[in-house]
């Protein structure tokens, strides 16, 4: 029986012999080397290289400023900090995300509120958000999901007319563009996530772009216990050794041993990039043809940074759910994942009162996608191997017009 349980589809041999996960890191001789530099030297936490892994972000994205922190989600909350979210606040942000987007309101002792998403990209949707201003409204939370830019035009008009504040959740989207600008340089905040699946990785890293130089100044405090040893902040100063803590900050810092690695992914941040757009572009070629599947939306004026591959099952023309497509995927030796689960269907959602039927486009999208393997160390023979498994399986399962 248990031979059975692993066993193709169709009770012959898997379309790969070994397992394909659907993300992975991809590390050279040079990342570390890069690490073993700081081993080498006098900082392994807050040294040198984090200000130009900082420096070096901020100039590739086109922000003033960005403030490194140990996480992504980290940073997130860094953000909500900065941003003035207390006690009562609402923030209306997508629930098709990982939890971090909503958790970093609730840190922050405010209410997530979910903004249902466009069926076309899957991203927010603007009127959506409209809809769900209140008095207690402080801030928007865009994810650009995939790596595919959210309308931020629609919903920084929509910021501008409330008196909002835009923390772009672009932990998907290093590199992508919008309209010709490069995401990073638009919104009042937006956090980059360096997670190893990701773009680029630091092991587990974030980081907070901004052009605000309030925001920048109390990220940099909030990250480090909300100390500073800034002379003209201090209350006093009797000597060069002396610090003070202003603010109930945490301890988010991000190390060097974290930010060389940093330093030696970027420089190789647009290669990869090209590479996951290859993939990508094999995969909407070769996958095109299935009317069983809906491929990732595209439109002018907007560059993914491809950090996912998301198709939809159309559940019409296929005789079995999106979980036993995602099983027959998995034992053809294919790492699909689901991204997302809608946050507010997490039991700790549930507890605060959330209620299924909150986003209805979002909920129906979360029963029918698949994420199929997307990454830069993804040989040709990978990436067929995900085409001809994907194909295998939809037509197994297809509904026949005949």
């Amino acid at each position: 029986m248990a031979n059975e349980e692993k066993l193709a589809i169709n009770g012959g041999k898997p379309v790969r012999d070994k397992f394909l996960p659907y993300g992975r890191q991809w590390l050279d001789e040079s990342d570390i080397q890069s690490v073993i530099e700081v081993l080498k030297g006098d900082y392994l936490t807050t040294g040198p290289f984090i200000s130009e892994f900082e420096s070096k972000v901020a100039n590739y994205v086109g922000s003033k400023y960005a403030v490194a922190f140990s996480n992504g989600t980290a940073a997130l909350h860094g953000a909500c900090y900065a941003a003035g979210i207390s006690n009562g606040d609402e923030v209306i942000t997508t629930p098709i995300t990982f939890a971090a987007s909503a958790n970093c309101i609730l840190f922050q002792r405010g209410k997530p509120v979910f903004a249902d998403i466009d069926p076309v990209t899957y991203n927010i949707d603007p009127a959506s958000v409209e809809g769900l201003i209140t008095p207690k409204t402080k801030a928007i939370i865009p994810v650009d999901f995939t790596g595919f830019p959210a309308d931020l035009d629609s919903i920084h008009f929509i910021a501008s007319k409330h008196n909002l504040i835009v923390i772009e959740d672009a932990a998907h989207a290093l590199g992508a563009t919008y309209k010709g600008k490069k995401i990073g340089s638009i919104s009042d905040m937006t956090m980059f996530s360096f997670h190893p699946v990701k773009n680029i990785t630091t092991g587990e890293g974030g980081i907070i772009a901004t052009n605000n130089i309030s925001f920048y100044e109390k990220l940099i405090q909030f990250r480090s216990h909300g100390i500073t040893r800034d002379i003209k902040k201090m209350k006093q100063h009797p000597g060069n050794w002396y610090y003070e803590m202003k603010l109930l900050g945490y301890n988010y810092r991000m190390t060097d041993i974290q930010a060389a690695l940093g330093i030696s992914q970027l420089k190789k941040l647009e290669y990869y990039n090209e590479k996951r757009k290859y993939i990508a572009e094999l995969y909407n070629q070769e996958l095109k043809n299935i009317k069983q599947i809906k491929l990732p939306a595209m439109a002018a004026g907007y560059l993914s940074s491809w950090h996912l591959y998301v198709i939809r099952v159309n559940s019409s023309q296929v005789k079995v759910g999106r979980n036993q497509i995602i099983n027959a995927l998995q034992k053809e030796n294919l790492g699909v994942n689901v991204h997302y689960i809608p946050v507010y269907y997490h039991p700790y959602f549930q507890g605060l009162g959330y209620e299924k039927g909150l986003c209805p486009n979002a909920e129906e999208l979360y029963e029918e996608i698949i994420t199929l393997p997307l990454y830069p160390l993804m040989s040709d023979d990978d990436i067929f191997d995900v085409i001809k498994a994907v194909k295998k399986v939809i037509e197994y399962y297809a509904i026949s017009n005949d």
